[in-house]
């Protein structure tokens, strides 16, 4: 039976102790860190039996009985944690992105290959639903040919605050990242061009932060292929999460998943169900299976679904179009160093 700590007891660290506890039989979690406890937080931990709750995450590193560490806290702690978890030898799952700063992915990227027997997987839980995987599958098999073009919708229900856009990093290295990432896994490809055409069209007070509210996307593949996203931080008919890969043979393409898949017909015409609106519900058993797997990884001693280059490439993806925004081009990822 292998102990994790879990370092951040926000919403994400939430998430991943309850799918722990409720679908993985080879782990455990036995202590959680955050430096904003409260009762409510305390009550909360020792419902899903978790012993130890503390302010301090370094009680966690420093407990030999931790064998595995979650880094569920703020983007900007994830490189000092990661590095601070490996020196102490501790097997990691740390929440998107590393860092923001490459050469802080690069310090992480390091320290793993003087500890090669440390397991270390970046959350990109959208390579977990369902059905995303399937078409990967789709892709792997054959079934539709050589990739020409992969098209990605990522639309949130409504947008963030302008204050968290101020902090985020920017919409392509906090929302778009995981589309990035979708490309890459989707296509099998790398990505080697990005021109970004973004726009503020939802809230002025998130352009005034600096950022951007909506953006499509074009791409070029190393194959020759081509892929194409478009965003948005407001979509009023839910969370909008479709995606296809067209190839020479074919094409897979998914559809948003709903609170089931009954269609009424009648006089007025044809009405279904609206997208699941938030991200818990369209991704919760994504969020289980993935740690599932990455346990299953440390167990096994087997390679982790999703490492740090995976996390190191979608970031240089994410400085590239941001680099394109600014400056209204087209810009290599082999630009960004």
């Amino acid at each position: 039976m292998k102990n994790i700590g879990i370092i951040g007891a926000g919403r994400i660290g939430r998430v991943h102790a309850q799918s722990i506890a409720n679908y993985v039989n080879t782990a455990k979690v036995v202590a959680i860190a955050d430096p904003m406890l409260n009762d409510e937080t305390i009550a909360w931990a020792r419902s899903l039996g978790i012993a130890a709750v503390t302010k301090d995450y370094m009680h966690i590193l420093n407990d030999d009985r931790i064998d595995i560490v979650l880094i569920c806290s703020p983007t900007d702690t994830h490189s000092d944690i990661s590095l601070q978890a490996i020196a102490a030898g501790k097997h990691v799952f740390c929440e998107k992105p590393i860092d923001h700063d490459i050469s802080r992915i690069n310090a992480v990227l390091n320290a793993l290959k003087a500890k090669p027997e440390l397991k270390y997987m970046v959350g990109f839980n959208r390579r977990f639903d369902h059905n995303f995987r399937a078409i990967r599958n789709a892709v792997e098999a054959g079934k539709i040919g050589k990739v020409e073009l992969v098209k990605i919708t990522s639309r949130d229900p409504e947008p963030p605050s302008a204050e968290y856009a101020a902090r985020s990093g920017g919409i392509f290295l906090d929302m778009t990242i995981h589309d990035f990432d979708m490309v890459r896994y989707l296509s099998g490809d790398e990505v080697v061009e990005v021109f970004t055409q973004p726009a503020v069209l939802v809230d002025p007070a998130i352009g005034q932060a600096g950022d951007f509210d909506s953006a499509v996307i074009s791409m070029k593949l190393a194959s020759g292929a081509l892929a194409v996203i478009d965003n948005s931080r407001r979509c009023a008919y839910g969370y909008d999460q479709r995606a296809e890969v067209f190839g020479s043979a074919g094409a897979a393409a998914s559809a948003n998943d709903g609170a089931s898949t009954v269609q009424i017909s009648d006089s007025n015409g044809v009405t279904g169900e609206k997208p699941l609106y938030f991200f818990l519900e369209r991704y919760m058993q994504a969020f289980a299976t993935e740690l599932t797997e990455f346990i299953a990884a440390v167990v096994n001693d087997t390679p982790v679904p999703v490492d740090a280059q995976a996390g190191l490439e979608a970031v240089r993806i994410g400085i590239a179009a941001t680099i394109s925004a600014k400056e209204g081009r087209p810009v290599k990822v082999s630009e960004v160093a």
